[in-house]
């Protein structure tokens, strides 16, 4: 009689654990994962958060001063919303910034930030003579 109970599965294997099958070849270590690059969200969030401090302002300063709200002001910091071109804007007024100014700094952080990747890690990478962004709403 068996030890098994009735609804529990019982697995024999067909081979030892590790064995490879006659004339197979010898298993590759499976490749590293690429680096995960930034989200935009962030580097917005961290530019918004390095200027305000950079100005030693409140959060409570610059978010009554944005007419947003204080804890909405703090997830965009911290990269937890995707704050709207408006609230960007608004946020970035208040900091005594533009929106291009704002956009201008975090695509400069997201140049630096992937520069450390490998060209050929990166999905869709060019080798395009354009220095710029686009973004498309």
């Amino acid at each position: 009689m068996s030890n098994h109970l009735p609804n529990e599965a019982r697995v024999i294997p067909l081979r030892p654990h590790g064995a490879r099958p006659a004339g197979a070849p010898p298993r590759q270590a499976p490749p590293a994962p690429a680096a995960k690059e930034p989200l935009w969200r962030d580097l917005v969030g961290d530019v918004l958060r390095r200027e305000r401090l950079a100005q030693e302002r409140t959060l409570k300063d610059v978010a009554d001063e944005a007419r947003i709200s204080m804890p909405y002001l703090s997830e965009v910091e911290r990269g937890r919303k995707e704050a709207s071109s408006e609230v960007l804007a608004a946020a970035a007024h208040a900091l005594g910034l533009n929106l291009g100014d704002l956009l201008t700094r975090a695509q400069g952080e997201l140049a630096r930030v992937t520069s450390r990747y490998p060209a050929g890690g990166r999905r869709g990478a060019t080798t395009s003579s354009h220095d710029g962004m686009c973004l498309a709403a």
